[in-house]
């Protein structure tokens, strides 16, 4: 089990981004939240099996019409024993 912070840069606001990477999350049986950034990014916090969180990533990645990922910057944090689900969170 890992918990990661993910800052994704690219058109990711305004284009369903969110409820994209919430569908990848929990699709993949991660916990975690989203949410927008003041800055035009969005923040995320995805925990779960290295592999799945792995597969979420790369799906969430890969974008759709709408969605384009330009860059996407990971880093390991502290693991939440206490986390159920997958949820979308506002500023």
């Amino acid at each position: 089990m890992k918990r990661f912070l993910v800052i994704f840069e690219g058109r990711i606001q305004s284009v369903g981004f969110r409820a994209w990477c919430q569908r990848y999350a929990i699709q993949y049986e991660c916990t975690g939240w989203v949410r927008n950034m003041a800055n035009g990014m969005v923040e995320m916090q995805i925990q779960g099996d290295p592999a799945k969180i792995k597969f979420a990533l790369s799906k969430i990645k890969e974008g759709n019409r709408f969605i384009r990922v330009n860059d996407m910057h990971t880093k390991e944090i502290a693991l939440q024993s206490d986390e159920k689900r997958f949820e979308t969170r506002y500023y």
